[in-house]
């Protein structure tokens, strides 16, 4: 049975599914190119051109000039191409108006004080959770365990080296982003809760509620950690500060650094 466009349902169907891997894929991995997409996903030059296009005219995802590098051979870069917040948006599932409604009210009735604590309280269990798993983890694992843990939980996170030495999580998708922007003490707080649980110097270098593609964090050698050897203890109240552990830095800044670049941005 064919619709109006003349174009079999099923068939409709299957490119709509395709096409929503083609911009999960865009969310997860951007910036990445054509080439890249069609590998990962078997399809043919013609065929992610096509869904690229129809992404484009949609204001699901944009292209995004290629940072300079040694020219390998002839022709142009490959042009690279990331998520919109349109594009974000279709994969939201959180409740950002309610959410932040409710941040709102907590501040002016009890004070900014109260949406920290609040936060604090959020990541709380997420440290609860993962504690034990952390203390299990050799140190060279743990920046991985995190990193899963933050996909399962709509994060889609990743873990890799870092070229100036140390680990960087990246997470390429946050449930919370809008809500973020107007209250970063939520990024502050799982800033803490990182450091806590990976027991060694982390610093956010770039957030999504701050217009960057990509939530990242530079993870420092475990080395730095000297002394610490167990990254949590679940049993602390949510609500604690952080230890008191020059070790960790907790830096909310957005510092253009090597690290940095190697998210694209």
């Amino acid at each position: 049975m064919k619709n109006v466009t003349g174009i079999p349902n099923a068939e409709k169907g299957a490119e709509r599914g395709t096409r929503a891997r083609v911009a999960r894929l865009i969310l997860e991995h951007g910036p990445i190119n054509a080439a890249a997409l069609g590998e990962r996903l078997g399809l043919t030059p013609a065929a992610v051109r096509r869904h690229l296009d129809a992404l484009l005219a949609e204001g699901m995802i944009e292209p995004r000039a290629a940072r300079p590098r040694v020219q390998r051979g002839r022709g142009r870069p490959a042009k690279l191409f990331v998520i919109t917040d349109a594009g974000r948006g279709a994969f939201v599932h959180a409740y950002d108006g309610l959410a932040g409604g409710a941040l709102r009210f907590l501040a002016e009735r009890v004070g900014e004080d109260a949406v920290g604590e609040f936060a604090r309280a959020q990541v709380g269990g997420l440290i609860r959770r993962l504690g034990p798993a952390m203390r299990e983890a050799s140190a060279d694992q743990r920046v991985r365990v995190l990193a899963e843990a933050l996909t399962a939980d709509g994060y889609a996170a990743s873990a890799s080296e870092a070229k100036s030495g140390g680990e960087q999580l990246c997470q390429h998708h946050c449930p919370v982003a809008h809500v973020a922007a107007e209250f970063p003490q939520l990024c502050e707080a799982e800033t803490e809760a990182f450091g806590r649980l990976l027991g060694t110097p982390v610093q956010r270098l770039a957030t999504i509620a701050h217009g960057d593609g990509v939530c990242t964090t530079h993870v420092s050698s475990p080395a730095l950690a000297s002394q610490r050897n167990a990254p949590v203890n679940p049993r602390r109240s949510a609500t604690d500060e952080p230890p008191d552990d020059p070790g960790v830095t907790t830096s909310t800044s957005h510092n253009a650094t090597d690290t940095s670049k190697e998210t694209g941005r």
